[in-house]
């Protein structure tokens, strides 16, 4: 299948490779001029434009940082160059009223829309070990289907309406925050009591039996919170989303907003490339701990 690929930063560059090893003919594009590493040694020509990237495609993913990203691209003539048949697939974290605009611009021209935000770090990424949460009409979603494949080890589909995949996607983000601001608490806990923080994840491991649990947990435990594999800021900004849809929804969710706070906190402090485990640091100096 030809697949336009947009967006190739941490997680973008190695989806589009794992595609192109799974037979696929990508045609990538960047905003910024990209060594294409990701792809080995013979990697294909970067696109000098979205137009050129998506003219004749089967599908075209983007994944991009935000909404305004996301939705930059839609008016730099994604919607143009898009054939009937093209499938578009955003892969980006995103607001949900961002999400309802993106699929009333693609039904307003009659061109395929469908979301499809993933759960994972650009380790998971790379080893084409996402978790992918789809939504869409049932036609483009078996079109695109094997792409998702190609990309990570499992895939949820979450009905007709795209917007339901970003929220869900956000929802996701909020239950890990809440896990690493108790992990942070936590562990701010053992050190004032004088027990090995490790020791006490490990038994938390233990009793969870979750990959998320076991790979944060080390972190917080380590006090490891970077280089990032998630930026602080990037987590900020899905908890911004998150307090979005619940005020729009008319829901309370106070631990979001605490969440949203301390990673206000983690951001202002820096640096700039800490990782959003830095939500478990923050509830560390809290007890006067460094």
């Amino acid at each position: 299948m030809k697949v336009a690929f947009l967006g190739l930063g941490a997680m973008g560059m190695d989806m589009a490779a794992n595609l192109a090893k799974a037979g696929h003919a990508v045609v990538p594009w960047n905003r910024s001029r990209k060594t294409l590493a990701g792809f080995g040694d013979a990697p294909p020509p970067l696109a000098g434009s979205i137009a050129a990237a998506v003219r004749g495609a089967e599908a075209v993913i983007s994944m991009l940082a935000d909404d305004r990203a996301v939705e930059a691209v839609v008016a730099d003539g994604l919607l143009e160059a898009m054939g009937p048949e093209t499938v578009h697939v955003s892969m980006s974290s995103i607001s949900v009223a961002a999400a309802r605009r993106l699929a009333e611009a693609h039904a307003h021209r009659a061109r395929a829309y469908v979301a499809a935000p993933v759960f994972g770090r650009p380790d998971l990424a790379a080893s084409a070990k996402l978790w992918i949460a789809v939504a869409g009409d049932d036609a483009s979603i078996a079109r695109v289907r094997p792409l998702l494949q190609a990309m990570g080890r499992g895939v949820t589909e979450l009905g007709p309406e795209p917007w339901h995949a970003n929220l869900v996607k956000l929802g996701t983000n909020f239950a890990i925050a809440s896990m690493l601001e108790t992990f942070g608490e936590g562990c701010g806990l053992m050190r004032r009591a004088g027990i090995d923080p490790k020791r006490y994840v490990e038994l938390v491991n233990d009793l969870f039996q979750s990959p998320v649990y076991a790979s944060y947990g080390d972190m917080v435990a380590e006090g490891r919170y970077g280089p990032a594999l998630f930026r602080a800021a990037l987590g900020l900004k899905d908890m911004r989303l998150v307090l979005q849809a619940a005020d729009e929804f008319g829901v309370p969710m106070p631990i979001a907003s605490l969440a949203h706070d301390n990673l206000m906190t983690a951001v202002a402090k820096g640096p700039d490339d800490q990782d959003w485990t830095a939500l478990a640091r923050v509830a560390q100096e809290r007890a006067g701990l460094d």
